[in-house]
């Protein structure tokens, strides 16, 4: 264990952790060490630069709070978040996939809401929304009792839990299909917003030049017994930043068609002439049913 130089350091820490009895823990150490090794010695790191990085990992933690996930938001912006979705959904990386990043702005406990109720629950303005959604299986056969939870930041771009001005669980809510595989509801148009800057993640992204914004999206996750959770987010269709969101979690098939309806009575306000509707099918895999953590309470 006498280490000799820097060229021999990497086998000696990959043979002190050979007695690992898990073998997936190993697998993954073994994998994450290579890869540190690797990089500080292709970045030349010098001692000061690793000072800050671990300074960074420090304001990473201290920043992380009931309402904000530092920790999420900074793997989200390196795209390693995406990366790990779609290495895990779509055939392993192998074809498009339904799925997306969880994003820092879950809650657990959201609202159960009746189909055609409204998760509009403070004065939020905004071109009403109307949805209509579907699961299936891979063979297009309906899938009813998923428990559909449902997520948007308002069109101010902020989520309830970083605006005072919004009741706890705006904008959020639970649904359940039906025999038929649907379940719908009523809320406002989403608009792009910028991911949280005051931390390390904010000021990594302006010293790489780049803007903090996403496009706007709702999220959905699906849950029921024998079917693999589904995470995801649905695009509006014509946003400005759909090639450019901060955390890369664009892809064709998570745009969905927000349809413009003017001067045409809304379901049911006859007074409201002005709205929008989006319809999208969703496709839920057999497999394990397990919830991620929440990000923040």
């Amino acid at each position: 264990m006498i280490i000799e130089n820097q060229e021999t350091l990497t086998d000696v820490v990959l043979a002190a952790m050979d007695g690992t009895q898990n073998a997936r823990l190993k697998e993954i150490m073994t994998a994450l060490v290579k890869a540190l090794h690797q990089f500080a010695r292709d970045a030349r790191l010098t001692e000061e630069e690793f000072e800050v990085g671990l300074q960074i990992l420090n304001r990473i933690g201290q920043e992380t709070n009931d309402s904000h996930n530092e920790a999420v938001l900074f793997s989200d912006i390196l795209g390693f978040s995406t990366l790990v979705c779609l290495l895990n959904n779509g055939n392993s990386g192998a074809t498009e996939t339904a799925a997306a990043l969880l994003g820092p702005f879950w809650r657990k406990h959201s609202p159960s809401t009746e189909n055609g109720g409204t998760i509009v629950r403070s004065k939020t303005e905004g071109p009403p929304l109307y949805v209509r959604g579907r699961i299936t299986d891979p063979q297009r056969h309906a899938i009813a009792d998923v428990e559909v939870d449902v997520w948007q930041a308002s069109p101010v771009g902020l989520y309830e839990n970083q605006d005072e001005n919004q009741v706890d669980m705006n904008l959020r809510g639970k649904f359940m299909t039906d025999a038929n595989g649907e379940f719908w509801f009523r809320s406002v148009k989403p608009a792009g917003y910028p991911v949280p800057t005051h931390g390390p993640a904010g000021d990594l992204l302006r010293a790489q030049n780049r803007h903090p914004y996403r496009p706007a999206h709702l999220h959905f996750l699906g849950f029921k017994h024998g079917f693999k959770t589904l995470i995801t987010q649905v695009f509006v269709d014509g946003d400005e930043r759909l090639n450019s969101d901060v955390v890369f979690g664009v892809t064709r098939h998570l745009i969905g068609e927000f349809k413009e309806h003017a001067d045409t009575p809304s379901p049911d306000d006859p007074s409201v002439t002005h709205w929008c509707s989006l319809d999208y099918d969703f496709t839920m895999e057999p497999g394990e049913a397990k919830l991620p953590v929440p990000p923040i309470k």
